[in-house]
């Protein structure tokens, strides 16, 4: 018996490296290149102050309609913050969290909801991107004139929540 337990390893340490030497020395991509950048979007001068009111605004209007105690937060392209509410009674852990949504969406140029589908299907690796990426729905960068020239991010709700109120809000962005 005790001479099985070292053949039985010797076996598996056989297995382990033929099969290491049967795969290629460079895996091949994740999936399919495409044939152009995904969300490349410009970016644009920042928008105002009394533009970034108007979007907090917005989305306290439809929050409030439903009842929804929100942070919300509008940033500037590189994603630092420009205008900043608290509703009453909003859970103070989400002011920081809608303030990185909104970070998340100007600088990389998309809704956060693209990161969290990336998490769900398995793609662990949007964690190593950037220390303060927040991937949870909530986040929309804002876009006029075909240039980004911000971003919204809201927190408060469930993550469907917090992108129903942010998407009122940068919906009204041309």
């Amino acid at each position: 018996m005790q001479n099985l337990v070292p053949i039985a390893c010797m076996a598996c340490l056989v297995m382990a490296t033929t099969a290491s030497a049967q795969t290629p020395a460079s895996q091949p991509s994740s999936g399919a290149i495409p044939d152009k950048m995904p969300f490349d979007i410009p970016y644009g001068t920042a928008i105002g102050l009394d533009a970034a009111k108007k979007l907090l605004a917005m989305a306290e209007a439809e929050a409030k309609r439903r009842d929804w105690k929100m942070n919300i937060a509008v940033v500037d392209p590189n994603g630092d913050l420009l205008a900043f509410e608290r509703m009453d009674g909003a859970q103070y852990a989400s002011i920081d969290v809608s303030q990185r949504k909104a970070r998340t969406a100007a600088r990389f140029r998309r809704e956060t909801r693209v990161f969290y589908n990336q998490f769900e299907t398995g793609h662990a690796y949007v964690g190593t991107l950037e220390p303060g990426l927040v991937a949870s729905p909530g986040g929309f960068p804002l876009v006029e004139g075909g240039k980004v020239v911000g971003a919204i991010g809201c927190s408060g709700g469930t993550g469907d929540q917090d992108a129903v109120v942010c998407k009122v809000a940068a919906d009204t962005m041309k």
